[in-house]
């Protein structure tokens, strides 16, 4: 009897078999890894985090977080980060949890995700942990070193600032700094139980003060006169203005109290009335009131819905601002819901009441007016690469949305130039910058000092970059905030 043929099939099947077996092991140590990894039942997904290095996050040529032996059997690795409390509004933190960028891209730091273990599959299979990759950030290190002493230097004490800078044409952040801040290496997997008593008293937090809620991208600030910028461009859709309308800038009564809203001054454009450009560059409250008046709360929160308002703005895979808002109503201690009156509805018009936004709300706002009414969808990560330096994600520029038409966009950087050149800003003059100033009033009665704003664009001609700026203290936006802008863009114009 000829056996060759049975033995052929026994071992064709059989090999079969393996190859079956080693395409499930691939499957399950593969593809299904960060789903197992991370189910609720896997106790092993905080022991294993340590074991393996993760990847690095760099910005502008800088390695600004990297993992290092520790010597010790538990944590094997320990995080660094190099100037932490300048870049941790974006790089966030690591010790098991994470925020931030470390978060939104845990599964490629730590080699856990798809596009890894997909791509070294027989390293899988053989045992052998897949390393981490590397994340490019877009962050312009020196503009954001600047941004970090500059508002420290210029925040009053115990109280908070924030700037953010984005390229108009791509929404690509270069600036997300925040003061006061925290080291992320305190909180880091060497830093053992120290760095969790260390965590857990950041997050109690001092008075206003939350460092783990950064001020430029997760703290919302009363906006003032800068978001009269927001107003003027839904009044220049809704009631038919344009540059050259003839506004009201004298005094105003407000409907409810009977009580008038003062302007900072009743001089030059504000004596009485004047067209919408001098109103916007001398800053006359009672313009921007009355426009919000007749139009109402609804078209006015409507109107900042396309910037933006009302959303958690999303830059990255699990990594979203805080929400900014221009509520209709709002809850009460009580829980009770208090709708915006008329009162109200005037005084949202200057970014006071209940209106609330982000610096990086705002420098989407700026961006709008500097992009011909379309805002980029921000984000902060640029690549990312494998250990081989394979490519695994190259960021592509979204549009965020069209808040205004391009012929109210140009209006609106004409009336910013002005505000610089004839306005509420002249001092700053030969800075490079365009923009709007604002001073919010927060309640000095109880010792909340001003919440101080400029917000605009950069080169005053052809601008190439959106940005905001706001600190906290005594004083106006444009001599507590305006100077920190100008700095930072001499940085950013530098590249």
């Amino acid at each position: 009897m000829n056996m060759d043929k049975p033995v052929r099939r026994v071992a064709i099947f059989a090999l079969l078999l393996f190859f079956g077996l080693m395409a499930q092991v691939n499957y399950v140590q593969g593809s299904q890894a960060e789903d197992l990894r991370s189910d609720s039942n896997n106790a092993r997904q905080y022991a294993d985090v340590f074991n393996s290095p993760r990847g690095q996050i760099s910005a502008g040529g800088e390695v600004l977080v990297v993992s290092r032996k520790t010597g010790k059997d538990n944590p094997k690795y320990g995080r660094t980060y190099q100037d932490g409390p300048i870049f941790a509004p974006v790089t966030g933190y690591f010790n098991g949890n994470a925020t931030q960028v470390e978060r939104a891209y845990n599964s490629l730091l730590g080699g856990k995700d798809k596009r890894i273990t997909q791509q070294r599959w027989f390293d899988t299979f053989i045992g052998k942990k897949a390393e981490g990759a590397n994340v490019e950030l877009t962050i312009d290190p020196d503009a954001q070193r600047t941004a970090y002493e500059q508002l420290k230097a210029k925040t009053q004490q115990g109280r908070r600032g924030g700037a953010v800078v984005m390229d108009v044409k791509t929404g690509a952040l270069k600036v997300a700094a925040s003061w006061p801040s925290f080291d992320p290496n305190e909180v880091a997997p060497q830093t053992g139980e120290k760095g969790a008593k260390r965590l857990e008293q950041l997050n109690k937090g001092n008075g206003v003060i939350r460092p783990l809620v950064d001020n430029a991208l997760s703290q919302t600030f009363p906006p003032g006169s800068s978001f009269k910028t927001v107003t003027s461009a839904v009044a220049m859709e809704r009631l038919n203005l344009d540059i050259g309308s003839n506004v009201l800038t004298g005094q105003l009564i407000l409907p409810e109290s009977g009580r008038p809203l003062p302007n900072s001054h009743d001089s030059g454009s504000c004596a009485g009335s004047a067209p919408l450009k001098g109103a916007f560059a001398e800053s006359c409250n009672t313009s921007f009131a009355k426009m919000a008046l007749d139009m109402g709360i609804q078209q006015l929160h409507d109107g900042s819905a396309k910037f933006g308002f009302g959303e958690r703005v999303k830059m990255e895979p699990d990594m979203f601002a805080a929400e900014s808002a221009v509520p209709t109503s709002v809850t009460d201690a009580k829980g009770q819901t208090v709708e915006t009156g008329k009162d109200g509805t005037a005084r949202s018009g200057i970014g006071q009441e209940n209106v609330r936004s982000t610096p990086l709300q705002m420098a989407m706002v700026a961006c709008a007016v500097a992009g011909g009414g379309k805002i980029m969808n921000p984000y902060v990560v640029q690549k990312v690469r494998a250990k081989d330096q394979s490519e695994l994600y190259n960021a592509s520029p979204k549009e965020f949305g069209e808040a205004m038409s391009g012929k109210h966009a140009d209006q609106l950087a004409e009336m910013m130039r002005a505000v610089i050149t004839e306005g509420t800003a002249k001092n700053l003059q030969g800075m490079r910058i365009a923009g709007k100033t604002g001073t919010a009033e927060q309640d000095p009665a109880s010792g909340i000092p001003n919440s101080r704003w400029f917000v605009g664009f950069s080169p005053i001609e052809n601008p190439r970059y959106a940005f905001a700026v706001v600190t906290e203290g005594s004083g106006d936006g444009a001599t507590n905030a305006g100077p920190i802008a100008g700095a930072i863009m001499s940085k950013v114009l530098k590249k």
